[in-house]
């Protein structure tokens, strides 16, 4: 419990709901909406905007990928094809599978920061050049903004890019 019961007089805590008069009660109630506003603070949800990343159904997404396997493989044996092997890919720097050859878009886009994320992928899907091209002209980097990716396939529907990334996540190193 908290020793201070005027915590709540800080600047940025949670107010205590008028009406209590019982110090032990005020406490408690503090405490929880303390630790209810730490959690929600932390929670991975909290960093999603609406529509990204978040929300997809792996088994769903299983049926989703049967399209990308034209050009990728996932999983523990998959192998480098037309595109990348994309087992780990969440949280893996672009343009960096081993044994990969990537366009000179890719490998710059990582060299300059890129780290895919679930949002990231979420954004990329769309328009995988125009993704690249405009995080390279965030960065600063428009010079490196040219040519294209290997990728020419586009997942324009929200929910199976979110269902796809659920996929792909289930072969992440780091399954948040």
């Amino acid at each position: 419990m908290l020793a201070n019961h005027n915590a709540c007089e800080r600047k940025g805590a949670p107010k205590m709901p008028s009406g209590v008069k019982n110090v032990t009660m005020k406490k408690a109630i503090l405490f929880s909406m303390m630790t209810i506003s730490a959690f929600a603070a932390v929670s991975p949800r909290a960093g999603h905007a609406a529509g990204e990343g978040a929300g997809g159904d792996a088994t769903k997404g299983e049926q989703v990928f049967k399209q990308c396997m034209t050009c990728h493989r996932i999983g523990p044996d998959a192998k480098n094809m037309v595109g990348p092997v994309l087992t780990g890919v969440i949280g893996r720097q672009a343009g960096t599978a081993p044994g990969f050859s990537y366009s000179d878009l890719n490998k710059h886009s990582g060299e300059n920061g890129l780290v895919w994320s679930e949002d990231l992928i979420f954004q990329y899907l769309p328009d995988p050049n125009a993704f690249l091209k405009k995080f390279l002209t965030d960065k600063g980097k428009a010079d490196l903004a040219t040519g294209s990716t290997k990728m020419a396939f586009k997942l324009a529907n929200e929910q199976q890019r979110k269902d796809v990334i659920a996929y792909i996540k289930t072969f992440s190193p780091d399954k948040k």
